[in-house]
């Protein structure tokens, strides 16, 4: 299809500069791979897109970690930050600029930025003394210490600190700060950040030491080389110094001239949506110049449980990639978490996920149509004839899903985006059954049959564009079985879906080996053996000797208990019609079922469907119910009058249905 020419609009991402006192695990990774999805979307449309990453060199944590594995500072973070260079592209993710801190040109910009503050009176010299936290590298107050004197953030005891400093007039800013919030809005996402970050500023900002004394290891103050600034000072102006001074070229990407969104983990919001702000317009800055976003995620845990080295289950995302391949690491993260909130990295659940939504839906769908394709137009693209009820259909969901995955990522939703693009998938897989090319081939009519297959053909070629922000490589492998040139986005062309508009006839399809392979039990086992050895039954390489016991494996692995036949017929189970469905209000993963059980009324049940589902989709479907359960209450008079049946997680559910003619209410035997 022709790419659209459009006005050029200029897209620029970051992610927060990673400390370098750690390797890259799947934390930094997810972060990473959002942005990155979010740089390939904005190509897609047309925009100049550019991305940033990095890393954070300078501080006392550095400085001392440095010193005890018998480094300088500077070896010690030169042979870290190579790491987490190399790591990015092995997940295929391709930054423009990687900046780091102890660069000249950051060294250069910071100290402008100093200043241009200090030439406008908001530094001054003092004496500073209070509870200091080396992981956060930040003050703390006493209301923000949990008992003990321990850090809310890394629950490790903090330290107090007395020195000489320069403050940085944050007091000033207050009001500035919540005006400004006001008429941006948008500023801060999602709202609960926002108002957590308004909450803040509203009950009273002190002045905020920003140089040290203590160590040596920073960004000398300009003509105070006792000083070092601040960590926070140095590492915000990242986003400014790779785009280089007034007048560089790569600035038209900096407001107003571009839209500028820093992606970064709710623990640092704080300081990308105060300090930063109060900064720039200390510096001179104007409202209209200030970041367009500051977008706060979630934290990730692991199997429901927080990162840890002692748990040893920190999640290597490379030896997923290299496993796995980075499209299904990239895929699961993007669609598995809601951006924003908290989530769980499962490693069940990524192998569940790829079967379900890559191998056996969005797979199934490519294989199927080209094996058809082969069978019955010659392995080349067919002729399109007139179409009918189903391919309007089709086309109106494509339209709905292509409109709906657009709008998702332009709001930095990519799980909503994902979602969206497989509502198309799911459509094509049921619209293949409902059209029946094998019979109307049978029946002799080729010219129906070559419609649909077109029609196939046409859903698909939208869905290599669609899935490309999140599996650049499956795209490209996509569209190379469709006879397709890998996508080559350009400024001022909008590649993405506008219509339905099948190719021509006679171009030649290319059916190669599964795209999507699914994975079987076997597998399954093996590969959680391998990447989770210590959650999935072997081993630990390296079991502390205090090791707690093991724990009791998941009674879903084990055999239940057997019952006798008289207690499985106490069991109603039920055929039942879903009448209606909707969301629950603040209730993420519910549904509200009306069902026809072939009583009176239907009766409610309320279900954990709304992660896998959308209350349109379950309308009309025959599913069953359990129906002689007790009911159960939700709260607020939310009662549930059954239980549906269902397998998977709660983000990849597969319902229990029945097929044909059975009337709602029909027992089951």
């Amino acid at each position: 299809m022709r790419a659209i020419s459009r006005g050029v609009n200029r897209f620029y991402v970051t992610t927060p500069i990673y400390y370098v006192n750690d390797i890259p695990h799947v934390g930094t990774a997810y972060t990473t791979i959002v942005v990155d999805a979010l740089r390939r979307f904005h190509l897609l449309v047309g925009d100049e897109s550019r991305m940033l990453t990095g890393t954070d060199e300078h501080g006392l944590k550095l400085e001392r970690q440095a010193h005890e594995e018998g480094k300088t500072p500077q070896a010690f973070v030169d042979e870290m930050a190579e790491r987490f260079r190399q790591a990015w592209p092995v997940l295929d993710i391709e930054n423009d600029d990687f900046i780091r801190t102890t660069e000249p040109r950051h060294k250069a910009y910071v100290q402008d930025l100093w200043r241009r503050i200090e030439e406008r009176g908001d530094l001054y010299e003092g004496e500073y003394e209070d509870w200091y936290c080396v992981g956060c590298e930040s003050y703390k107050t006493e209301k923000e210490l949990l008992p003990g004197n321990l850090c809310p953030i890394h629950h490790k005891p903090v330290e107090r600190v007395k020195e000489k400093t320069f403050f940085f007039r944050l007091s000033r800013w207050e009001k500035p700060l919540l005006d400004f919030y006001e008429r941006n809005p948008s500023f801060v996402e999602p709202a609960s950040r926002r108002n957590e970050v308004i909450s803040f500023v509203s009950s009273g900002l002190r002045d905020l030491s920003v140089s040290r004394t203590s160590f040596t290891w920073g960004i000398p103050v300009p003509n105070r080389p006792e000083h070092v600034m601040y960590v926070w000072f140095d590492a915000l102006t990242n986003y400014l110094t790779a785009l280089g001074k007034e007048g560089d070229p790569l600035r038209r990407y900096w407001p107003p001239n571009g839209r500028a969104v820093h992606v970064v983990g709710k623990d640092i919001l704080r300081f990308h949506a105060i300090y930063w702000p109060a900064f720039l317009l200390s510096a001179g800055y104007t409202e209209k110049e200030l970041p367009s976003q500051v977008f706060a995620h979630g934290f990730l845990t692991v199997d429901g449980q927080k990162m840890s080295k002692s748990l040893r289950n920190a999640v290597d995302p490379l030896r997923l990639a290299r496993e796995l391949g980075p499209d299904t690491l990239r895929y699961y993260l993007l669609r598995a978490i809601a951006f924003g909130q908290d989530g769980d990295f499962s490693h069940t659940a990524l192998i569940e996920r790829y079967n379900a939504d890559l191998g056996k839906n969005l797979g199934n769908l490519l294989s199927r149509t080209l094996g058809l394709c082969v069978k019955f137009s010659d392995g080349k693209t067919p002729p399109m004839g007139e179409i009918g009820p189903l391919e309007r259909e089709l086309a109106e969901a494509a339209a709905n899903a292509s409109a709906a995955a657009r709008a998702a990522w332009d709001e930095l939703a990519p799980h909503r985006a994902l979602e969206a693009t497989w509502t198309l998938s799911s459509a094509a897989n049921a619209y293949v059954d409902k059209a029946a090319p094998w019979a109307s081939a049978k029946a002799g009519d080729m010219v129906r049959t070559h419609t649909i297959l077109a029609t196939l053909l046409e859903a698909l070629r939208q869905l290599s564009v669609m899935i490309w922000p999140a599996m650049p490589k499956k795209s490209d492998g996509l569209r190379a079985q469709l006879g397709l040139a890998p996508l080559a986005p350009k400024a001022g062309e909008d590649l993405w879906p506008k219509g339905f508009t099948p190719r021509p006839a006679g171009e030649p399809l290319a059916l190669a080996a599964a795209l999507f392979p699914t994975i079987d039990k076997d597998a399954e086992a093996a590969l959680l053996t391998k990447l989770a050895p210590h959650m999935h039954g072997a081993p630990a390489a390296e079991a502390p000797a205090t090791a707690a016991p093991a724990a009791a494996a998941s009674p879903a692995a084990e055999a239940p208990p057997a019952i006798n036949y008289d207690t499985f017929l106490g069991v109603d189970l039920r055929v039942g019609l879903v009448k209606t469905a909707e969301r629950v209000p603040r209730k993420d993963k519910l549904l509200k079922l009306a069902v026809d059980l072939g009583e009176a009324e239907p009766r409610t049940i309320i279900a954990g469907l709304a992660l896998s589902f959308k209350p349109e989709d379950l309308v009309g479907r025959k599913i069953i119910v359990v129906a002689n359960l007790e009911p159960r209450s939700f709260g607020k008079g939310l009662v549930s009058q059954g239980m549906l049946l269902a397998t998977g997680p709660s983000e990849a559910l597969h319902l229990a249905t029945v097929e044909g003619d059975a009337p709602p209410g029909s027992r089951l035997k």
